[in-house]
């Protein structure tokens, strides 16, 4: 089989022309073939001579797209090298955007199809790239590759410096809600990252502000409400979320369709065991629909109930509450605060003798307005001891330093 062999004195770009129009035109005999190469081979230098790279890269890929499925995987990789590089000489950053999004559409056409490779490919030319928004737009292929080509292992590692990426991509609004999307939907299909999917479904629901939006808009997010709500109920790891502070949740409330998943976020996040069993008992069906267990949601409100006593019985909570409020025997009090406290939402002690459990601290069901204002009176309190405590210190100094010049001076 032929190779892509660039000779000294020909430009790489040339030699990929060259071996993708032999190969294109090697069936139709050499004389038919020998005009059609040296025509593409002639327009080629022709575009090169004018600078004119957007148009090389289309004559290049359009080329390669005959004979893609004819070469081998390092001739692939050297044909995409090449041409990913023309990228470097565009004369504008519109003109280089222009470039990526030619080639990284003409890769991922085929994600199926060796698409680790195709993966790489986007990789090389992204690291190619000076814009912040072609880096981004490349990015963005490479999430839609991985996905459809079932090769999202190889991307996921980047996911831990998104917030470094946002920063250096400067992307608006929109732009940053596609991602989170693609980005959440990737990870839900890893049971082990399902903590993550459900974070990066939280940043896209967090960018319907509400304010300004239409109607249909914000009606594009109801979907993904509903599937960070039953997410969060289904999840036996997570016992803090946001949700209820954003619009594109508060939105369901006095929805026709979607009221009573709503409802069911209000009773785990606000409510107690006794709620959900009411709403279970009227509601069966939905929660079925849901794929929701209704033995794995009992276990789940016994500790948000459990978290929620420990916020309104001032770091005290008796035993006989804990057993009323999670439906408990008296015997299985202790179990429920040993699993609370394993799964890190309490820290407490148990007093045996007194029948109390003495928290010292908990985790907040909810982290809005109401809690980060508590947050900063605490730090303030905190801030104004240490002062009062290095004042007190500062004090004391100087008094024993005075002391001990009126013993010097006695002498």
């Amino acid at each position: 089989m032929s190779a892509v062999v660039a000779t000294s004195e020909e430009d790489p770009a040339l030699a990929v022309i060259r071996f993708t129009a032999e190969l294109s035109w090697a069936d139709a005999g050499p004389e038919v073939a020998e005009t059609q190469v040296s025509e593409l081979c002639m327009e080629a230098e022709e575009f090169m001579f004018r600078s004119r790279w957007l148009d090389l890269v289309s004559l290049i890929l359009t080329s390669a797209d005959l004979i893609t499925s004819r070469v081998s995987e390092k001739d692939l990789e050297c044909i995409f090298t090449v041409t990913c590089n023309l990228v470097t000489r565009a004369n504008t950053p519109d003109e280089a955007l222009e470039m990526a999004k030619l080639i990284s559409s003409k890769v991922v056409q085929q994600p199926t199809d060796r698409p680790a490779l195709r993966l790489k490919i986007l990789f090389n030319l992204y690291n190619l790239l000076e814009n912040p928004y072609s880096r981004f737009f490349v990015y963005k292929k490479a999430l839609d590759l991985a996905a459809s080509g079932k090769v999202a292992e190889s991307i996921i590692p980047s996911f831990k410096n998104i917030d470094s990426f946002l920063q250096e991509w400067n992307i608006g609004k929109i732009d940053q809600r596609e991602l989170f999307r693609s980005i959440s939907n990737i990870l839900k299909d890893n049971k082990s990252m399902a903590k993550d999917s459900f974070s990066f479904l939280t940043r896209y629901l967090a960018t319907f502000s509400g304010a300004g939006e239409d109607a249909y808009t914000m009606n594009e997010a109801k979907e993904e409400a509903v599937q960070a709500i039953i997410e969060f109920v289904k999840s036996p790891d997570i016992f803090q979320c946001d949700l209820f502070d954003m619009p594109a949740v508060a939105q369901l409330e006095k929805d026709g369709k979607y009221a009573l998943v709503y409802q069911l976020l209000k009773i785990f996040v606000t409510q107690r065991l006794d709620a959900y069993l009411d709403f279970h008992a009227a509601n069966t069906t939905l929660l079925k629909s849901y794929g929701l267990v209704h033995e794995d949601c009992i276990t789940k409100m016994r500790l948000m109930s459990l978290l929620d006593l420990s916020s309104h019985e001032s770091g005290e909570v008796p035993y006989s509450l804990i057993r009323d409020t999670l439906r408990v025997t008296d015997d299985e009090v202790e179990y429920w605060v040993v699993k609370a406290i394993t799964s890190k939402q309490l820290d407490c002690k148990m007093d045996q003798l007194n029948q109390v459990v003495i928290v010292s601290r908990h985790t907040e069901r909810v982290f809005g307005l109401s809690q980060w204002e508590n947050l900063r009176l605490k730090l303030g309190a905190w801030r104004r001891n240490i002062a009062n405590g290095i004042s007190t210190i500062q004090a004391n100094k100087v008094s024993e330093g005075l002391q001990g010049m009126q013993g010097l001076a006695i002498r």
